[in-house]
């Protein structure tokens, strides 16, 4: 590889790390209330990507799905909104809601989504509420262009800035099912 073709491709990659970097604090201070106009959107636009993984559900994760159907539903937003939520609660914390981890914590992230106070996602008390977190997610999705109509991976992973951004895949069959089986319950 040429050298300056070299320095395009990294000068590239480091704006797209540091526009992720930078999402989540922007999203985090975003004002839930603006542009939360519902959309008809389908639950599932088309067959989920890849091998799909399932875990059976205990009731402090059944609560946390409806958790996040409710802030979903406050925030004006559609059942494809609730799948792409619950599918990244599904890879970041198994739907359960994290404290500090000690030594297996990933830096400070903490709660459903996995958010870090240090990136400007909320204060400790603030991400490990699953409305709060859950409206946090909602914001930086919310200002995707296009995230209705993306692969929920793509739409997850420009929120997330996570290191495995296919990870998210894996989980849309789930989400979709437990959004149908809530959403109006």
């Amino acid at each position: 590889m040429n050298t300056i073709f070299r320095k395009s491709m990294l000068s590239v990659a480091g704006l797209a790390f540091a526009g992720g970097v930078f999402a989540g604090p922007i999203a985090a201070h975003a004002n839930p209330a603006v542009d939360a106009k519902p959309a008809a959107v389908a639950v599932q636009s088309a067959k989920p990507q890849g091998d799909q993984s399932r875990i059976t559900l205990n009731d402090e994760q059944t609560a946390n799905v409806k958790a996040i159907i409710a802030a979903t539903k406050k925030a004006g937003l559609p059942e494809r909104a609730a799948v792409i939520s619950i599918a990244t609660s599904l890879q970041e914390s198994k739907l359960e809601n994290l404290g500090h981890l000690g030594d297996a914590n990933d830096h400070d992230s903490l709660g459903l989504f996995q958010q870090r106070p240090s990136s400007g996602w909320g204060t400790p008390e603030q991400i490990t509420d699953p409305e709060y977190s859950t409206t946090a997610f909602l914001k930086g999705l919310k200002q995707v262009d296009g995230w209705q109509d993306m692969p929920l991976t793509q739409a997850a992973q420009t929120v997330q800035v996570s290191a495995y951004p296919d990870a998210y895949a894996q989980w849309e069959q789930q989400a979709t099912d437990l959004v149908a089986q809530h959403w109006n319950s």
